[in-house]
């Protein structure tokens, strides 16, 4: 059954599992996360981001996806459902610490390129093939340069 946008309320919203919550700007994230959907002609709806250690994500990527890896993210994209983008984004803040040390970015940077990754996996976007990791990373180039202000607190 498909529920129609117009009886979706949008929501974004922001979890800790496993994790201690953090400091950082939730209504700027969320506002920078609306402009990025509806960048891409879309109509936000129900997501939820969940921050969480790399033990839990891996146990989800083991889990649902049957990789043994670790990884930054893991995205449930549920948008067909409701007419409008919408999922769960598992975000690793294990791995977004290492990456951004890795290389040399501010953990803020890093964490914002995360979360437009999420979000445009849901909003339709690949990275398996090398065309679409281009595109992919383009993207996210591309957004990263709207968060400014939220990368550099």
């Amino acid at each position: 059954m498909k529920i129609p946008s117009s009886e979706i309320s949008q929501s974004l919203e922001f979890h800790f599992q496993d994790y201690n919550a953090f400091p950082f700007p939730e209504d700027n994230i969320r506002k920078w996360i609306l402009f990025l959907i509806e960048s891409e002609n879309e109509k936000a709806g129900v997501l939820n981001f969940i921050f969480c250690s790399d033990d839990f994500l891996y146990a989800i990527n083991n889990e649902y996806l049957q990789h043994d890896t670790l990884t930054d993210t893991i995205t449930f994209d549920y948008s067909e459902q409701f007419a409008s983008i919408s999922g769960d984004i598992f975000i690793s803040i294990d791995r977004i610490k290492e990456n951004a040390d890795n290389f040399a970015k501010p953990f803020m940077n890093e964490l914002c390129r995360i979360i437009a990754h999420g979000v445009l996996h849901i909003c339709g976007y690949g990275d398996k093939q090398d065309d679409e990791k281009a595109v992919m990373q383009s993207k996210e180039n591309y957004y990263l340069s709207f968060a400014k202000f939220l990368v550099n607190s």
